[in-house]
């Protein structure tokens, strides 16, 4: 009997679709049944964004709020394996997918299920897929692999290219000097050697060691920089959300919370790095090897 695959996420741009598909590919052409299933919240974001329309959910997206999910089926009660692909949003999973691991009919499938996260982000993704994590761990389901593809640009590039494509919903060159934003189309075709590695862990249903032939293969790559911003940003995005849902005046505050943002990426950035790198990153090895491998890990500990 075929194995069944479910591969299910969320997307605007489409970018995260292209990775599944590259992703199952090999799957497929091996007979593994592949069930694709694209949602939507039920009052689902425009793209492009408006920068007041994508600060908005900031608050939401931290705080781990659901939405309403557009309705949805799946054709099987079990499978085999089950890719779960998931945007970043301010550090946070996306609401659209934070939603649909909380939806009783995705849980259901969950439950005893080997797992596989799929990401395409800016750069920062450790932070969410911490929590992605946890809410895996809820369901009972196991995870088995994590692929994290991001924009290999410097953080400045990738900051200004990001911004055009939301805003303007082209991924194209920004004043026909800056690179195209996002994961780039060869890292998004590299994609189906991942696929290949899952097939013989799929057929024999042995998943021990998948997680490192993924990494071999390039599926996740630390850098440590953004790590250092992203355990401090995501500690004060999180004060920030707190602080921004209890305000009666949300909209001033999310627009501070934006010129926030952008004097913290200028100006705070570089003197957490500078800090790190005259007082920490020379002295704890141990410890900053501990943190790279609890980001690597894809138990919660």
């Amino acid at each position: 009997m075929s194995k069944k695959v479910l591969a299910i996420y969320y997307t605007q741009s489409g970018q995260l679709g292209e990775i599944v598909d590259h992703f199952i590919a090999p799957l497929m052409e091996a007979g593994v049944s592949v069930e694709k299933v694209s949602i939507n919240l039920a009052k689902n974001y425009a793209f492009p964004w408006t920068t007041d329309s994508f600060f908005s959910v900031m608050p939401d997206c931290v705080l781990d709020v659901p939405a309403e999910l557009a309705p949805f089926e799946l054709k099987e009660t079990a499978y085999d394996l089950i890719i779960l692909g998931y945007q970043a949003w301010f550090l946070s999973p996306s609401i659209p997918f934070n939603s649909l691991l909380h939806h009783p009919g995705l849980m259901a499938v969950l439950k005893n299920t080997p797992v596989i996260t799929i990401t395409g982000a800016r750069n920062m993704w450790l932070n969410a897929f911490v929590r992605v994590k946890k809410l895996i761990h809820a369901t009972s389901a196991k995870l088995v692999g994590n692929v994290a593809l991001v924009d290999t640009h410097t953080n400045l590039v990738s900051f200004v290219t990001i911004f055009h494509w939301m805003l303007h919903g082209k991924k194209d060159r920004y004043l026909n000097i800056f690179p195209p934003p996002g994961v780039s189309d060869a890292d998004i075709k590299h994609s189906s050697i991942f696929g290949e590695r899952v097939l013989p862990h799929l057929n024999s249903n042995e998943w021990d060691g998948l997680q490192d032939e993924l990494v071999i293969e390039g599926a996740v790559k630390l850098n440590y920089n953004l790590m250092i911003i992203e355990s401090v940003a995501g500690k004060i995005f999180a004060l920030w959300a707190n602080f921004i849902v209890k305000r009666k005046n949300r909209a001033v505050w999310l627009k501070a919370f934006k010129y926030y943002l952008l004097i913290a990426f200028l100006i705070g950035a570089p003197i957490i790095l500078t800090i790190d790198a005259i007082f920490i990153k020379l002295f704890s090895p141990r410890r900053i090897k501990a943190k790279k491998q609890y980001y690597l890990n894809l138990n919660l500990n």
